[in-house]
Order: C-alpha cells, then structure tokens, then sequence
C-alpha cells in the first residue's frame, strides 16, 4: 500500500504527462517482479476498475467521528469545508500507533472485500484497525477504494503507454491485452500482470477477449460553412456516413463456437442480452462486429428511447416480461475480424465491404436496411448517400424523427484505431443541435475536489404553466422566500417544478460569479444544499426527454448541461412544463413495463 501511496502522489501532484509516465515506469520497476499482484491491481485501478462499495457512507462517517471524538455536526462541517469525504476522514483521525507493510493486493484481498457483508459492529471494528495502520495519504486512498469513488489524474491511455514501453511491446497489443481488465467479474492477479507484459509472441489471446473500441470526435466545424475550417473535412466522397444510434456500443464476438458481447465500458454483458447472443450463434467462427445495441419494437419506424435500454442494464435478473417489453437488437457497423482474420488494419471502405458481404450471405441480400425489424435481430446499419455536404445536412435534419443522434462520418482510408487516438484516420460524430430550456435556478450544492466550498452543483425548475404576467411570477418567488409550501401539484395554481440537475458548463469566473448569488439568496440549508429565492435563469442543453413517474415534474431530461447564464431574462420567461411534455409526444415513448407479481425484477 506504501508503494501505490506514493505513486498516488506522484501522479496527483503533477499535471506534465512526462513526470506521471516517469512515476508510471518507476512503479513497474519496483513492483513487476517483485511483486506483480501489487502492481495488477494498481493497473485495474488506473485503469478505471471500481470494486463494489463494501462499507455504507454512513458507517464510515460514524467511524471516523468515533475514532476522532467529533459529533456529527463538526464532521459534518470539515466535510462541506474540505469537500470530499476520504480526504475528511484522513484529516480528523488520530496518527496511527502501528504501521503495515502489506501490499496493496493483500489490503484489497485480504481486509478491503471481505467487508462486504460483514455486521456492522465488525466492520467498523475492521475499518478502526486499518486505520490505526496507516498514514494520512494511506488512509484516504483505502476510504476510496471501499467507497468506489477512486479517481486519479491520469488517463487509460498513458497507463497503456507505460505498460508498453516497459514491456517493450506495441502499444497497440498493450491496448488490446487491457481489454477488459476493469471486468467487474475479473480480479486480478499476479499470472494476469505477468502475461499482460509477456513478449507479443506469447500465447494468443482467449477466445472472448475483444478489441479495443475505436471512439469518435465531436465535429468541431460546420461541414456547409464557406471557410476553411470546412474545406479541411473536403469532399463529401471521402466518408462513409452512417446515423448515429442512441444506445449501447458493444463487441459482438462469436469464436470457439461461443459468443461473447462486451460493451464500450470494457463489461461482458452476454447475459444481458441473450437474445442477440442466441442470434449471433449463427454467425462463423472468427467474426467480430463493432456495433449498438438498441431496444427496437416490432414494426417500429425508429428504435426506442435510452432509457429503455436501461432498464435491461440495470436490473439484476431478467423476468419474461422485461425481455418481452424489451427486444432487443445488434446493429453492426464496423467488422473488426473475419475467419479469424484481424481487419483493423484494413482501410474503412474495405470493412465495410467485407461486412455487407457477410451480412448478404448470413442475413440475405434483398434485406431493407430501412425496415422495420419484426422482433429481436442482427441488421446491417445502413449507409447514406447524398451528393454534397448540403445533402447530408438535410439527412440530418431528420435526425430527431428516425430516432438518432445525427450523423457517424467516418473517412474512407482510416483504419480502425485505438480510443481517441487520431493515429489512424478519423471518425466524427455529428450530432443534432441539443434541446434547450430556460430554467430557473433553486437548489445549489457545493462541488468536491478543486470545487470544494464553490457552489457549482444546481438544481433548475420550470413554472408549471405559463405566468399570467411578470407579477404572478414575482409573488411566487415572495412565497418562496417567505418559505411558504407549495400549493398541491394539481391545484392549477403557479409553481415551480424541477426538471433537472446540473453541474458543467460554466467557466470558473461564472461558477464563482453564481457562488456569490447563490450565497446573497439562500433561504435555508438541508445538510449540504442550499434552496434559494428564485432569481437566476439559465438556459439548458439536453439531449433527450422522457416521461419519468420519479420525477415531480414527470420528465427526465437526458445529459443536461449548462449553455449560459440567461441575465437577459426575467424570471416570468422561464420555460413551462407543457413545453417539455410536448418534446416527449415527438416521438412515441411506450411506459415501462409492469412486471407481473412473481417476475418481480430486482436491482442491483
């Protein structure tokens, strides 16, 4: 644990690729051989892996006020101070009396998991002893790992980097091997890191290992503008151009007779979908398609909302009526192997090629790529035409109707690269203008880390119908400073409802421009949150809309961020709620299914 603390630090405490690469390279020095489990969870670590939280956030604040003799409402203070709960409790425990010398993959094995489940009167008595064995930086860093909220400033990308150059292998093979490594369902161990550094030929890869996942940019120009930021994309005739689909990127892998499905988060998900699994068995051996998955009903004109993807992610058990309410669908986009052959290397158009012919001979030539599918299915994603740049800005307009995202560009002569590296050609990513909102600023909450004692977490409200005029929208806000409750949801009268939660954005100068209003119009404080006099505006982006019975609003919005601060507006212009409500008619959204008594499906 020592070591891992000190490459923490290392890595925390400088913002130069070279000088975190240089303390990347001289933990594998110390550790590889010496001690390879330390450094195999290390990697997982960096590389993104959370383990479950074994320890309830309750349960580690009581200890530590134990440990430390503070009530509640003192710790409670540090922590809105200091703004993260593990460097709180590292600062207001007692110095340790004992000091260990285990290493990191004995203190996650060993004493770290075996928490879970654990009665509460053992673990707190566990957490006291560990505590009492490590220093400062130690014990913020285990409050972390118990709590899944490690993070640290450095990418999967120099991680990758590190392990290859000390390897001395391809980065690109490196890349390939961490593959998976942060699996919920793999743990880490000495005889992983040991072949995840083997010379490049070593024995092959297992059979369900997939490829890392090509990820695409933001267009950052305007392909129609009559600039040169435009001429540089060039001709239309360079890309290939594909909808872009709202749903989950994932592998499809079918080797050894078996089939695998991994989604972009690095997860084997097959159990998820095992309707596409049962589909993909009739694929040959050696193939894999890089592709989305998506919940498409029968006869539909346009796949069905994210969130009802959702629901076949987030529940723990699948009932016949989820799957029913949920079919879903693989459409393939990309042929990343065939016959066992790896075609990353092949230009863009080729692929695509070589995966329209295996779907002319597996799914049938004469198949409409623009029809509807009658059930759960493996469907080509099917290329647009247009002449111009023009043209395709039209094809995007429809974007929002055949339910997709905007347009997939993707060069003709790339190669199918690694993350977001531009090493091996391009793929942007041309997305509809977002929705926006006008709302209104009412709850607000400090940020953690750099944030810390900044208000920059807010909650914003739209009125409930639209304000008769500027004075009916004023005496509301009067009512709410007078800290009078809201009148009942359907008693007609004017009220603000939130509507969603936001916290990017805003540039530091306006994060701390809001922080002083915010603290000149607080009405009270529960716990960390502030309610406030309604008088700010802000307009919302947002990428999507969905009923939500969860809600008080009855809508969720998708991914809201913050555009601007709307000073221009006064507080009677704010949007209203049928305005959103009429957002989530522009397509047809089907209610959640209703699980039966005995197929009660369970969450995590």
């Amino acid at each position: 644990m020592r070591r891992f603390a000190r490459l923490y630090l290392d890595l925390d405490g400088s913002t130069a690729t070279g000088a975190k690469l240089h303390a990347l390279q001289a933990y594998l020095a110390d550790t590889a051989r010496t001690a390879p489990a330390d450094a195999a969870w290390a990697v997982y670590f960096l590389c993104g892996g959370k383990p479950r939280q074994v320890v309830p956030t309750a349960l580690l604040r009581a200890t530590a006020c134990a440990q430390a003799g503070l009530p509640g409402w003192l710790f409670e203070a540090c922590y809105q101070a200091v703004g993260d709960l593990a460097e709180t409790i590292a600062h207001i425990l007692p110095p340790p009396t004992r000091h260990s010398e285990s290493g990191l993959a004995e203190w996650v094995e060993q004493r770290l998991l075996p928490l879970r489940g654990l009665p509460p009167a053992e673990q707190q008595a566990r957490l006291a002893t560990a505590w009492d064995e490590l220093d400062s930086t130690g014990r913020f860093l285990l409050v972390k790992l118990i709590g899944g909220g490690w993070r640290v400033g450095v990418s999967k990308l120099l991680v990758q980097r590190a392990l290859a150059e000390f390897a001395g292998l391809d980065a690109q093979l490196m890349a390939q091997r961490l593959v998976g490594w942060t699996d919920a369902r793999a743990t880490p161990s000495a005889a992983g890191f040991t072949a995840l550094l083997a010379p490049a030929d070593a024995a092959a890869p297992a059979p369900g290992q997939p490829y890392p996942f090509f990820l695409a940019h933001p267009l950052p120009v305007d392909p129609c503008a009559a600039d040169e930021s435009a001429a540089a994309l060039g001709d239309a005739a360079g890309w290939l151009i594909e909808w872009k689909y709202d749903g989950m990127r994932a592998q499809l892998l079918k080797r050894a007779g078996q089939v695998w499905i991994w989604s972009r988060g690095e997860e084997l998900v097959t159990d998820r979908f095992p309707e596409v699994a049962g589909l993909a068995a009739a694929l040959p051996d050696g193939t894999v398609l890089d592709g989305e998955l998506l919940v498409w009903h029968p006869g539909e004109p346009a796949p069905a909302p994210f969130q009802r993807l959702q629901q076949r992610i987030t529940r723990r058990t699948l009932s016949r009526t989820l799957l029913a309410a949920t079919p879903v669908s693989f459409i393939a986009y990309d042929l990343l192997e065939a016959a066992g052959q790896d075609l990353r290397g092949q230009p863009q158009h080729v692929r695509r090629s070589a995966l329209e012919a295996l779907f002319a001979r597996h799914q049938g030539a004469g198949t409409d790529l623009d029809a509807p599918p009658d059930g759960p299915s493996l469907r080509l994603s099917p290329r647009l035409q247009a002449d111009d740049w023009a043209g395709y800005a039209a094809l995007r307009a429809r974007s929002r109707e055949r339910g997709v995202e905007g347009l997939m560009l993707k060069q003709r002569e790339s190669r199918y690269g690694s993350g977001r590296s531009r090493a091996d050609g391009l793929w942007w990513k041309w997305k509809v203008e977002p929705y926006t909102v006008d709302a209104v600023l009412i709850y607000a909450q400090a940020g953690h880390g750099r944030r810390a004692g900044v208000y920059t977490d807010y909650t914003f409200a739209v009125w409930n119908r639209p304000p008769a005029d500027a004075a009916e929208a004023q005496a509301v806000a009067e009512a709410i400073a007078r800290r009078e409750p809201p009148p009942p949801r359907n008693s007609g009268a004017l009220q603000l409802l939130p509507v969603a939660k936001a916290y990017s954005g805003l540039s530091d100068a306006e994060f701390k421009a809001v922080d002083r209003v915010i603290r000149a119009t607080t009405l009270e404080h529960f716990g960390p949150v502030r309610s406030l006099r309604p008088t700010l505006l802000f307009e919302i982006g947002f990428e999507a809309i969905a009923p939500s019975p969860r809600h008080r609003s009855g809508v969720a919005l998708r991914f809201p961020r913050m555009l601007r601060i709307r000073e221009d507006k006064p507080l009677h212009e704010a949007d209203c709620l049928p305005g959103l409500q009429a957002l989530t008619q522009a397509r047809r959204q089907e209610p959640p299914p209703t699980p039966s008594p005995d197929e009660n499906d369970q969450g995590p």
